[in-house]
């Protein structure tokens, strides 16, 4: 027997690829059920080489269910969370809502899937911003071998971080500018996102920072060490699928950029593409699809004392959203629940 699975949010993109995740994973799925909004209903969605019909969230009723896999924005997580929660169903969350809750874990399993067992305490699970999640892939087993002190990182996020709605506005203002029939002026973005750069993601916070970067600062101290200091500005770049990020790392001791590459490799999680060639590195277009988050450059930094660079790509809709949920949901079965249950 496997588990009865809920994906709330299945007709966008993060829902839709949390189900192709659990099909390919092959994860214990005895029975399905896809939730979205009123005007979504009735909406066809795949499951392998299944289709399933969208039930309507707000009349869903979760008892009984094992797992439920939000994809949903935080105002409609914080009405429905807690639902599901209430009856039994063990809540994995992509909403920023419960990320900094002290009573919430926020799990990477390659990181920290010793803290899976803090779930009990309001049976939900918190899933880490996309651009926060590959990082610290990265960054646990350096911070292992060598005491991270700081970290400056500089993020080039695609706009399927935005949803449908950024990735059909890069769309749309591509063809104006090659076909100008009509004026496409920026809605999802606060400036044209077309062979453009905007170093604005999220709101702006008092300080300057946007809240993008607060979050990176604040998860991977929450995931991985809260002495670790970061500083991040986060930009959106006319890329559809794939986040990449310039990572430059300050340690306690010493480490040498070849073990560092060597730790890496050996790392769960990580596949280094790292050649001093042309091509000798991996782009967003190569990491869509993939699993695995990829880490390139590596290079010593002889400016600051124990300094080391290195880039780090993946594709965002699957390790920084639906790929680490369903993660986290075998962390669950492999060590919290039995099966049937």
């Amino acid at each position: 027997m496997g588990y009865r699975v809920v994906v709330v949010g299945a007709t966008g993109n993060v829902g839709r690829e949390m189900l192709s995740i659990l099909y390919e994973r092959q994860f214990q799925v005895d029975e399905i059920a896809v939730l979205a909004s009123r005007r979504s209903l009735g909406t066809e969605v795949s499951f392998g080489d299944n289709t399933l019909v969208t039930k309507d969230l707000e009349t869903f009723d979760f008892s009984g269910w094992d797992l439920a896999l939000f994809a949903i924005g935080s105002d409609g997580t914080k009405k429905h969370a807690p639902r599901a929660a209430s009856v039994g169903c063990i809540v994995i969350d992509n909403s920023s809502l419960y990320r900094y809750d002290p009573d919430v874990p926020l799990i990477v399993p390659e990181v920290n899937s010793h803290a899976i067992h803090d779930y009990a305490k309001k049976n939900i699970i918190a899933n880490p911003n996309c651009s926060t999640a590959q990082m610290v892939v990265a960054l646990k087993p350096l911070h292992d071998r060598a005491g991270i002190k700081r970290v400056v990182v500089s993020t080039y996020q695609s706009v399927s971080g935005a949803g449908k709605n950024g990735m059909d506005e890069l769309w749309e203002q591509t063809k104006a500018i090659y076909n100008p029939v009509k004026d496409v002026s920026p809605e999802a973005f606060t400036k044209q996102i077309a062979f453009n750069v905007i170093p604005h993601i999220d709101s702006f916070m008092e300080d300057g920072t946007t809240r993008e970067e607060w979050k990176m600062v604040a998860e991977t101290k929450k995931i991985i060490d809260p002495k670790i200091k970061v500083s991040a500005t986060c930009v959106r770049v006319p890329v559809f699928v794939g986040h990449s990020e310039a990572v430059n790392l300050e340690f306690e001791e010493f480490l040498d950029e070849d073990e560092a590459r060597n730790i890496l490799r050996e790392a769960p999680g990580i596949m280094v593409v790292d050649k001093r060639e042309n091509g000798g590195y991996t782009t967003p277009v190569e990491c869509v699809g993939d699993f695995a988050t990829f880490i390139s450059r590596i290079r010593q930094d002889s400016t600051i004392e124990n300094g080391l660079n290195l880039w780090c790509v993946s594709d965002n809709l699957r390790k920084g959203a639906a790929l680490n949920a369903v993660q986290i949901a075998e962390v669950l079965a492999q060590r919290c629940l039995k099966k049937g249950d």
